[in-house]
């Protein structure tokens, strides 16, 4: 990158092709420099991490700096992948932010209880999107820090 600044590679698993849509042009109205991937259940979302399955490349699977969950999916949801990346030591210090409709305040409290890193409800307008996504970008990767990547 010519500005100096690392590619941010985030991982959304979410299984709305609208919502990722709207996540996708949020984070082109952002600023940041990012590459997205998606996985659209918890069980791609592992496979992802774990590169089985269709994610067996690396190169096309990187490890990523964030994970955007939705908890609300097919298969395997977000609960439940969240506990599974929590639990695997080489996976658990990757943030997770659920990114979810959800206004549950079980929710809320299960996925901090969970290892969760954030709990963010997706707002309707998309203005509103971009902020969050915006602000997501500058928290995770200008404000805190981050465990060494393994790749670094």
């Amino acid at each position: 990158m010519s500005d100096g600044k690392k590619r941010l590679d985030i991982l959304i698993a979410e299984d709305d092709d609208d919502d990722f849509l709207l996540v996708s042009e949020a984070f082109e109205e952002s600023g940041l420099v990012y590459q997205l991937y998606r996985a659209r259940d918890g069980e791609e979302l592992l496979d992802f991490l774990l590169h089985q399955g269709l994610f067996c490349d690396p190169v096309r699977s990187p490890r990523p700096r964030l994970i955007l969950l939705d908890l609300n999916m097919p298969r395997k949801d977000g609960r439940e992948a969240l506990a599974e990346i929590k639990a695997h030591p080489e996976l658990r210090q990757i943030p997770v932010v659920i990114l979810t409709t959800s206004k549950a305040e079980e929710d809320i409290a299960r996925s901090y209880d969970l290892g969760g890193n954030s709990f963010i409800r997706k707002p309707v307008d998309f203005q509103d999107f971009v902020k969050i996504i915006q602000t997501l970008g500058a928290y995770w990767f200008e404000i805190v820090q981050l465990p060494p990547h393994p790749e670094n």
